[in-house]
């Protein structure tokens, strides 16, 4: 299967881009600017090179699954936040139903079920995930959205709960851990539909997901 990576030269996406090449998968990476990714070169990657604020619907040409890990980040407004982690999310989406693709991966976060129930100066970004999570769950694709707790730069533990934490400051994982449950999910296409919170916990994902 086929695989585009959205985001492909973020913190998650990159990692996520050498795991997946790393397990023989085949690999299209779509980046703004692909001198990004200089660093990696495997048989099975090929790059694409693209603004997500233009049509990057190419990009999709082939491919049976998508991963969607893009980010405004942290450094740019309101603007860029609801140019990229909205509406070119929901562009993916479209394209994806064009092309008939067969497993969308949606990461998230924790927060985008309720934007007004958590006070944070990242408000918009929730909402904005929400939006596009809402658009994923009516577009018929079959999905998996993934809603991590608050990213750390640790190395990965390989242990999960799916359950919220009773604490804020326990409702954390490692960027390590998302791009391996990233690759999990690839690899595993689950019989339906899914959407889960994803924290550091204490087991595998394996069998938190056994069944789907």
């Amino acid at each position: 299967m086929k695989t585009l990576i959205i985001g492909a030269s973020g913190q998650i996406g990159k990692m996520t881009t050498q795991k997946m090449l790393a397990q023989e998968h085949e690999v299209v990476a779509l980046v703004r600017d692909k001198s990004k990714l200089t660093d990696i070169e495997h048989p099975n990657l090929s790059i694409v090179e693209q603004d997500l604020e233009n049509d990057f619907s190419r990009a999709l040409t082939g491919v049976q699954q998508v991963i969607f890990s893009a980010g405004s980040g942290d450094a740019t407004g309101a603007d860029k936040t609801l140019l990229i982690d909205l509406w070119a999310a929901v562009k993916a989406i479209n394209y994806a139903v064009d092309a008939q693709v067969e497993h969308f991966i949606m990461v998230s976060s924790i927060g985008a079920d309720d934007p007004d129930g958590i006070e944070s100066s990242i408000k918009p970004y929730l909402v904005a995930k929400h939006m596009a999570d809402e658009h994923l769950l009516h577009s018929g694709l079959h999905y998996s959205i993934v809603r991590p707790g608050t990213l750390l730069n640790e190395s990965a533990s390989g242990l999960f709960t799916i359950n919220r934490p009773a604490t804020r400051q326990d409702a954390v994982i490692n960027r390590e851990d998302v791009a391996d449950a990233l690759v999990y999910i690839a690899s595993h296409k689950p019989d339906k539909s899914q959407l889960f919170e994803l924290f550091n916990g204490d087991k595998p994902l394996d069998e938190l997901l056994a069944g789907n």
